[in-house]
């Protein structure tokens, strides 16, 4: 194919070799550095492709088991194929743990991962990093706080119902026996939810009858396909961002429509506070709204609308819609695994003579809540999370590592650009804190839970389901009451029981952790389920 008569070939060719000119560049930067890094000689397990190393397996796997297998021969501190199959480092020593997630200036999350998230949500909370994520905190924090949260549970309960009465129309148009894939339903539950209570927008996801929009499609595009290969190049080399490869077009689209959208809220919610109109306004974007402008913030530390407030509009939208959708399908394919756990909740649940539980009585049931902490333990919708060393450290470790040369560490020396992957999963199901059934989904656990189990820097429920230190999740309380409003309203609706027999689900790992099936992985992520209305006995 000629090339068009505008492009000078002269030129093109010096861009492509200054391009292979750089690759090369970093490419030898990287050996160079593992070359001269002192974890070369630690344990670990071989690479299954150069490109991604060991992610690729972190993607594809059951984390619970890779981890499990991995420190069984390797010991909880082991040298990990990052990309490029640089040297990286994995460990589950929770004294190190802690020092990657409390110093998050030091340990920032790699430029890979701070491209793709910026491609979508722009300079939000999800991306920024050091004195601008803080400030960014500081004002958002006031609306993720109990007394918000008890007034949005409406909004989690309205559309939990919405969501029932979706599945009780299907299983009523279906015949008898035909299996319905949950997860559309739930992903289309959590996206209205984000909407409303985030920031006043009626997505009307929810509404079987309406057409999805072009939004709503779009953010299931990008949600639902496999990370390109071209995306994760442009991320590990900002000169190849020019080249038109990857989705960029597909995200730049979403993200333009979804900033659009984020600019229209914010002029509105702006206009309400400035007529003194916001009072009965309870979403995110307007309580983000009131505690930026309160009159004892410095300007220094408030947001502009354009640079950081529009942005935060995408970034609760990944945060908050596709994450919720993966913990809530998975709370359901839960409960068919486990017949047993789905009766006993149910009984619990029936006890509230109400269909529209606040957030004090969906908080009072015990059974509710460490069936969900047991759910989001094993299925955690983030599997591993990946950070680098923006500095030379010293990394402490709680148990001694011993290297191929048989010199054992009890902290180890880390330079700058080193990267540490860490377990989520695989801490969270780990047999030495948890014990031997550590694998084994038994809500039951939290009744006496074993000691070590309070050494994990988790900010929730002793996991790492919602990270730990200043960069955990802001809306993990948020998460959690949307979650028990789903549960409230479908368990004591439905018997559910899978379509599939229970080997024949899987893990997928796209941007995050979802159900598919073995026999079916070309449609992607899906939970087929069998719903008959409850009736008492």
């Amino acid at each position: 194919m000629a090339l068009p008569r505008f492009i000078n070939t002269d030129v093109l060719a010096s861009v492509l070799v200054t391009l292979v000119i750089y690759l090369a560049y970093k490419l030898f930067e990287s050996w160079f550095r593992d070359y001269c890094s002192p974890l070369q000689h630690l344990p670990g397990p071989p690479s299954p492709g150069y490109v991604l190393g060991n992610i690729q397996e972190s993607m594809t796997e059951d984390n619970a088991r890779l981890h499990d297998n991995w420190k069984q021969e390797y010991g909880p501190t082991m040298r990990y194929n990052g990309p490029f199959n640089a040297n990286w480092l994995y460990t589950s020593d929770v004294k190190a743990l802690q020092h990657v997630m409390s110093n998050v200036d030091d340990w920032p999350k790699p430029e890979y991962i701070h491209y793709m998230l910026s491609q979508l949500a722009g300079p939000g909370i999800l991306v920024v990093s050091g004195p601008e994520n803080r400030k960014q905190r500081r004002v958002m924090n006031p609306a993720f706080g109990t007394s918000q949260l008890r007034e949005m549970t409406s909004v989690f309960v309205a559309k939990s119902i919405h969501l029932r009465d979706n599945l009780a129309r299907v299983a009523f148009e279906t015949d008898a026996g035909s299996p319905i894939d949950v997860l559309p339903w739930v992903s289309r539950m959590t996206l209205d939810i984000i909407g409303l209570a985030g920031f006043g927008y009626d997505f009307g996801a929810s509404n079987a009858e309406a057409p999805q929009n072009e939004l709503t499609k779009g953010l299931d595009a990008v949600f639902r396909s496999k990370p390109s290969i071209f995306s994760f190049l442009k991320g590990m080399f900002p000169s190849l961002r020019i080249l038109p490869f990857g989705n960029s077009g597909a995200l730049r689209q979403v993200q333009t429509g979804l900033f659009a959208i984020g600019r229209q809220l914010i002029a509105s919610a702006k206009k309400s506070v400035n007529e003194g109109a916001v009072d009965d306004s309870n979403n995110l974007i307007s309580l983000l709204i009131r505690s930026n402008t309160v009159k004892d913030l410095p300007l220094s530390q408030r947001l502009s609308d354009e640079d950081v407030l529009a942005p935060e509009i995408p970034t609760l939208l990944i945060a908050g819609h596709e994450t919720s959708s993966s913990a809530i399908t998975w709370s359901f394919y839960a409960l068919c695994a486990h017949p047993e756990s789905q009766t006993k909740l149910r009984n619990e649940l029936l006890t509230l003579d109400t269909d529209t539980p606040t957030m004090d009585q969906l908080n009072s049931l015990p059974y509710l809540e460490i069936f969900v902490r047991e759910t989001l333990r094993i299925f955690a919708p983030v599997q591993t999370v990946p950070r680098v060393a923006a500095k030379d450290d010293i990394l402490p470790l709680d148990c001694p590592v011993t290297d191929k040369k048989g010199i054992t560490y009890r902290s180890l020396r880390i330079v700058k650009g080193q990267g540490i992957m860490i377990p989520v999963v695989g801490l969270n199901t780990d047999k030495s804190i948890w014990g031997e059934d550590a694998a084994d989904f038994k809500p039951e656990r939290w009744e006496n839970l074993p000691e070590t189990v309070r050494n994990i820097p988790g900010v929730w429920a002793n996991t790492m389901s919602f990270l730990g230190g200043p960069r955990s999740c802001i809306g993990f309380r948020f998460s959690i009451i949307e979650m028990k409003a789903a549960l409230f309203s479908v368990v004591r609706a439905f018997e559910l029981e899978l379509a599939v027999p229970v080997d024949c689900i899987t893990k997928r790992t796209e941007i995050l952790q979802h159900p598919m099936l073995k026999t079916d992985p070309e449609k992607g992520a899906q939970l087929p389920l069998l719903i008959r209305p409850y009736v008492s006995h």
